[in-house]
């Protein structure tokens, strides 16, 4: 199969700018759809405001939005998140919302994900076939998410979940654990790493992330089915921070946050105190398995961490730049 034309909604976020852009490098017609006109139209002019992506202002929580803007797509690409501390209320009304449009006008949805539902790690690496046993409060929610998105009561909408780890690129942001940090990098001021620096992690670079979730979707038999999108293999902190550090000229302080210090912050940043609870990946990683993505769809595409934090890190000092 070829996509004909793609939706995104979501399209200012981390993950959703990641695969517009990958998507429009590819040539296929566009519809970034996302709530706020002026970031649609500051992503766009990024971009080079191409002629292929059309902007789509509306509520992702409403379903005839999304169908009032869709015209012609026949993928739908769900990159809208909700904040961490409003992930339980708000994470299954969205996922529903986007579902009814895809089932009303008949379309694929390729749902982005993150690997909260596996629980902690009885493999490694992690493949799709791991057990779901998740003990947060989070990845029970996300659990419930993976369960309806492939519920029975979807009869013409089809749907693959994406699965990543922690990723980081020009387009991440606070929804990421690594995203304010390399941003603090990046503008010379004092950062915070979430987590344990010294246990190497898995990361994924977003642009990289971008083109193999794009590939899947074009694949009819990866529908019904969960997909692993591995990263380019593991990393500690200390190691992120000297590269990124290298790459910005700055020398600023980068000060771990483990149990005490965010929920301390989480007394002022409700998604700090949200996130204690998955302080576990940070001392016991989990690695992804990239093996059935090899075998169905293509290769796994790693950029080296060297060259993607480099690029990251320049991507965001030209941003604010242009900012000041």
């Amino acid at each position: 199969m070829t996509m004909n034309k793609a939706m995104v909604v979501g399209a200012t976020g981390g993950t959703g700018a990641a695969i517009t852009e990958e998507l429009v490098k590819r040539g296929i017609p566009t519809i970034a759809f996302g709530r706020s006109r002026q970031k649609l139209e500051q992503f766009a002019a990024r971009l080079g405001n191409p002629e292929h992506l059309e902007l789509a202002v509306g509520d992702a929580m409403r379903p005839e939005d999304i169908i009032a803007h869709a015209g012609g797509a026949d993928v739908m690409f769900h990159c809208a998140n909700v904040p961490y501390h409003q992930m339980h209320s708000k994470l299954i009304p969205l996922g529903k919302s986007v579902m009814e449009a895809a089932e009303r006008l008949a379309v694929k949805v390729v749902a982005i994900d993150g690997i909260y539902p596996y629980g902690r790690r009885q493999s490694d690496p992690v493949t799709e076939e791991h057990p779901k046993q998740p003990h947060t409060k989070k990845g029970k929610v996300r659990l419930e998410f993976e369960q309806m998105l492939f519920d029975k009561r979807w009869k013409k909408a089809k749907v693959m979940i994406v699965r990543l780890p922690d990723y980081y690129g020009p387009t991440a942001n606070e929804a990421s654990y690594l995203g304010s940090t390399l941003e603090a990098i990046a503008a010379g001021k004092m950062a915070f790493f979430i987590g344990n620096m010294h246990v190497p992690r898995e990361y994924v670079f977003l642009p990289d992330a971008a083109a193999m979730i794009t590939e899947a979707a074009g694949h009819d038999t990866a529908y019904g089915q969960n997909w692993n999108i591995p990263g380019g293999g593991l990393i500690s902190g200390r190691e992120i921070v000297r590269v990124a550090r290298t790459a910005s000229g700055s020398s600023k302080p980068v000060i771990p946050l483990k149990k005490i210090g965010l929920s301390l912050l989480g007394m002022g940043v409700p998604v700090m105190k949200e996130i204690v609870e998955m302080l576990y990946l940070t001392e016991e990683p989990l690695t992804l398995s990239g093996a059935k993505y090899e075998k169905w769809i293509g290769p796994v595409i790693a950029t080296p961490f060297q060259e993607g934090i480099t690029a990251t890190v320049k991507a965001l000092q030209k941003a604010n730049a242009s900012l000041q």
